[in-house]
């Protein structure tokens, strides 16, 4: 397990993307977090249905699709919002509830869309270290807010380490966060958790609290670009303010109206995922290596100075990872040959990664390109 926290970003910036375009031929993707299996037969129908309608314009703000997620989760459609993915939701949340000079914290490692966003809206950033376990360090991040803090982000699981919140967690951070301060719980990878528990059930006593998730993952849509958020009707009626108008497209909605009602595929989709991930993490175990439980569809290898070593090693048997150079390896799970692959690649080096942190690496002044690794 990794000694200790893993360098801070720079604001605004963001670590190459990929190399792995010129380490070798990739047969498996295990880099962006995709799913690796394909949406509901029901949603590819019904967005090929609504290809004949283009020619017509989406409802201005997704209004199918809030109904869909209102008449399931029992909440009233003005605490709903719709649009092309959480990504650009979470972009719309910055815009209305982080003006510029204020602060926003968040853990890292975690989302590397979180600077670039918050400094597109203006704001400062306020990164805080994950604890020796690769795991939010709520205390830290409650010391860290102050008089300008306007938005604390919470990724949960987290982005690239796969830790999880348990919602008692959550719910004492909600009681001692100031009201005037917006909680954002972003749930991209919540389908895979198995939590037990709705986080959505905390609104009623949390005002100040916004729950964010997307059809990019467990759904299979993240070519579609869905996502929805939950909030108090206030904090909502915001953000459809600062919304595009036809931010859903019809596409996008049709198929995740119909992948939202398929319950039956979403869970075999997830079990299917969670099996392979605790196939990758049995195997993993077995070869000595201490890495976190994951509640996403990926596993954090804390490979530190090494990362890069072990990307290349998967790239040259076949499979992308994603490196975070300095801090650990990221794999996506995909298909058993792919999970073989990083094991071969593990197998290959002279001694397996320790997860000893490297010295703090300058990160470049300003990113290169937006791509995340990852948008949800």
């Amino acid at each position: 397990m990794a000694t200790g926290p893993v360098p801070l970003p720079v604001v605004g910036t963001l670590p190459q993307y990929s190399r792995a375009a010129g380490l070798g031929t990739v047969k498996w993707v295990g880099s962006s977090n995709e799913s690796c299996i394909a949406p509901a037969p029901s949603a590819v129908a019904a967005m090929t249905e609504a290809a004949a309608g283009t020619n017509r314009y989406p409802g201005i703000a997704g209004e199918k699709l809030v109904m869909a997620i209102s008449d399931t989760l029992g909440l009233s459609a003005e605490q709903i919002a719709v649009g092309a993915g959480s990504l650009a939701l979470l972009g719309q949340i910055l815009s209305a509830y982080a003006p510029p000079g204020s602060s926003v914290i968040y853990a890292w490692r975690s989302y590397e869309a979180y600077p670039i966003l918050i400094a597109l809206a203006g704001a400062n950033s306020v990164p805080v270290a994950l604890d020796a376990c690769h795991r939010h360090d709520l205390e830290a991040i409650g010391a860290a807010i102050g008089a300008d803090t306007s938005v604390v982000l919470l990724c949960n699981p987290n982005n690239p380490t796969g830790t999880v919140l348990e919602m008692w967690e959550i719910t004492e951070f909600l009681d001692n966060a100031p009201r005037e301060v917006l909680v954002v719980l972003d749930e991209a990878y919540t389908e895979y958790s198995f939590s037990g528990n709705d986080s959505a059930e905390l609104l009623d006593k949390y005002p100040n609290l916004l729950i964010l998730r997307t059809f990019s993952k467990a759904y299979g849509l993240a070519g579609a670009r869905a996502g929805y958020l939950l909030a108090h009707t206030d904090i909502a009626a915001n953000i459809r303010a600062v919304a595009p108008p036809f931010g859903l497209s019809s596409l996008a909605q049709a198929g995740a109206v119909a992948a939202w009602a398929d319950i039956d595929y979403l869970k075999a989709s997830v079990a299917e995922v969670v099996a392979e991930r605790d196939y990758l993490a049995s195997e993993l175990v077995a070869r000595g290596l201490e890495f976190p439980s994951s509640g996403g569809n990926f596993v954090w290898i804390p490979a530190g100075f090494r990362s890069l070593e072990l990307e290349a090693a998967c790239v040259a048997h076949g499979v992308s990872v994603r490196a975070f150079q300095g801090a650990g390896v990221r794999v996506t799970i995909s298909v058993r040959e792919a999970s073989e692959a990083v094991l071969a690649a593990l197998d290959s080096l002279s001694t397996l990664p320790s997860g000893q942190a490297a010295s703090p690496i300058a990160a470049p002044s300003a990113p290169k390109n937006h791509s995340t690794g990852g948008a949800s």
